[in-house]
């Protein structure tokens, strides 16, 4: 990325930050709006933002007017300008525009062609212990960096998906719409479950023990996802669409869809002492965590040439020296630009000046003058 700006987003009425390639490092105080830049940034990919806010809960509340976030990215598709925003003209303010290079797009799945996003909060400390669906969404934007045609896929079947639940629910026994939606549900539900199944086998097999990170195995729950490793997909479809089909009774008094691809799970254990991840301490999920994150970065470099950006937020404050030093010079010896924030720059001084330090204070963002001391001694030397 070379450059991101922002419009009217949460407490920044305007900013610009020109990036050469090297991470960026955000520090200053809690509140001073440095997940807030990381939150724009998420947006330039498919989905609803690393705090899955509505957008009409993001224009900035000093200035009137819609929120916009635009960047110069350069990919395996050569250098474009990319942007979003919210809708003005929207009835219910909530609804997205995309630009690419000055031309409207539809389909979010258009981003994920041109920049891949990976991001890890405060809030993902628990992901191991909460329900499947962050976890879902976790991995689907693993997958996208192989595949942004998922990102699609995705959306097709989540649109079928809740106009059957709604025509379920009215009581609706249109067997022909019914079977329609259906068969889109079971088209694009067994393509997402073979891409997630995919990417799942490939990262498993590109984890790594370290020394320092723990190696997870990864693996995927799911119905449709076990089809796949026992018949064709083509039959898999079939054997989805007359579940579908059988279940509408039931799915229709209990307001859902009992079975596919909206149900799968991620699974993870430590490779090391075979104890799942929600068993494992917090201090352990969060480095399994770290190191999926690493290995995909490093699978796609290896598959794509180009490894994904790295959004960490506050990931260094739940890390000891030894883990956090570590996670510097991967990130280093990837050659992936990944945006960190933290309270105090000395928490990033093993990047030093491979790194660009940017000072965040009450919305606005200043070049640190000078680089945490140990890292300015360290150049020097």
């Amino acid at each position: 990325m070379l450059r991101l700006d922002l419009t009217r987003f949460r407490s920044y009425r305007d900013a610009r930050i020109e990036t050469d390639g090297r991470p960026v490092v955000l520090t200053g105080p809690n509140g001073a709006g440095k997940t807030n830049l990381l939150e724009a940034l998420s947006f330039l990919a498919p989905g609803r933002g690393l705090r899955r806010a509505r957008l009409a809960e993001i224009d900035c509340r000093t200035d009137a007017g819609s929120w916009a976030v635009a960047a110069r990215v350069v990919s395996t598709q050569g250098e474009a300008m990319i942007g979003t925003g919210r809708d003005p003209a929207s009835d219910s303010g909530d609804r997205r525009l995309l630009r690419i290079d000055g031309h409207a797009v539809k389909g979010q799945a258009a981003l994920a062609r041109h920049l891949n996003l990976v991001w890890l909060t405060p809030q993902m400390d628990r992901l191991f212990q909460e329900g499947a669906a962050a976890r879902r969404r976790f991995l689907d934007r693993l997958v996208f960096g192989f595949d942004p045609d998922h990102a699609h896929r995705l959306a097709s079947y989540d649109q079928a998906l809740r106009a059957r639940v709604q025509l379920l629910r009215e009581g609706t026994r249109d067997a022909e719409w019914l079977g329609q939606l259906e068969e889109t549900m079971a088209r694009e539900g067994v393509a997402v479950a073979a891409s997630r199944r995919d990417i799942v086998q490939r990262l498993d097999a590109a984890t790594v023990d370290d020394g320092v990170f723990p190696q997870p195995r990864i693996g995927l729950a799911g119905v449709a996802e076990a089809w796949l490793a026992e018949m064709p997909a083509l039959a898999a479809e079939d054997r989805l669409r007359a579940e579908f089909a059988a279940a509408r009774r039931i799915d229709g008094e209990t307001g859902g869809t009992s079975v596919g691809p909206h149900r799968a799970d991620l699974v993870v254990r430590h490779a090391g002492t075979g104890v799942g991840a929600p068993d494992c301490s917090t201090g352990e999920q969060k480095a399994l965590l770290i190191a999926i994150v690493l290995a995909h970065a490093r699978l796609q470099a290896e598959l794509r040439g180009i490894a994904p950006v790295l959004l960490l937020d506050e990931v260094a404050a739940h890390l000891d020296r030894s883990r956090r030093r570590a996670l510097h010079e991967r990130i280093l010896a990837l050659g992936t630009q990944a945006w960190l924030t933290g309270t105090d720059a000395e928490s990033f001084e093993d990047l030093g000046r491979n790194a660009h330090f940017l000072e965040i204070t009450e919305g606005r963002v200043s070049d640190l003058r000078e680089l945490p001391i140990p890292s300015i001694r360290r150049v020097r030397e």
